[in-house]
């Protein structure tokens, strides 16, 4: 009995350095998250808050250290020796669009610091609809920011059209913000 005791007593002291262990990894993980959040500027941020940030930024000013990938849920940002995932807003899907007239690139996850689109700093009109519902999401006339794009913070699990204007020209084209949709869009066309 006195045996067995021990073995439980010794036991418990190596679960408990198990747990210190995990603990402890886990605080230098965020720690680590912190130095980079902290090395580009963005502590104290949240995803929406960065998303905002980098995806507005002029592009003379955007990092070239830094890649910021939007996907679906998450948004991630990596340098050459890490990476860090900041969970977006609940029931919230970042959509970035890249209207163009002439050229365009493939894109699928928007990279809010490489992505580049044809029409910087132009006015356009944005009618963006879900399909099941028929509820207008965003109806607006705004400006496309430096890198070309614009975006919209949308409900997740919405199917729809984005329909854009400009100077005359019109384009739509098909989104979802279900768990296997683009949070890029490049491939609307004015014509």
């Amino acid at each position: 009995m006195k045996r067995a005791a021990i073995i439980l007593a010794a036991l418990s002291l190596v679960l408990a350095g198990c747990t210190t262990t995990d603990s402890d990894s886990a605080v230098a993980d965020q720690t680590r998250d912190q130095d980079l959040l902290v090395s580009q500027g963005l502590a104290g941020m949240d995803a929406r808050d960065i998303i905002d940030e980098l995806d507005q930024q002029a592009l003379a000013d955007r990092p070239t250290d830094l890649i910021a990938s939007v996907r679906t849920d998450q948004l991630i940002l990596s340098d050459q020796s890490q990476e860090v995932a900041l969970d977006l807003p609940e029931n919230l899907t970042y959509v970035s669009i890249a209207p163009y007239l002439n050229q365009t690139h493939d894109c699928f996850y928007h990279s809010l610091t490489t992505c580049r689109g044809e029409l910087g700093n132009e006015q356009i009109k944005v009618k963006i609809t879900d399909e099941a519902s028929g509820e207008v999401l965003v109806n607006e006339e705004t400006t496309t920011f430096d890198n070309g794009f614009v975006g919209f913070w949308l409900p997740d699990n919405a199917e729809g059209l984005i329909e854009i204007n400009h100077g005359g020209h019109t384009g739509a084209v098909d989104f979802s913000t279900t768990d296997d949709g683009a949070t890029c869009v490049t491939d609307l066309r004015l014509t």
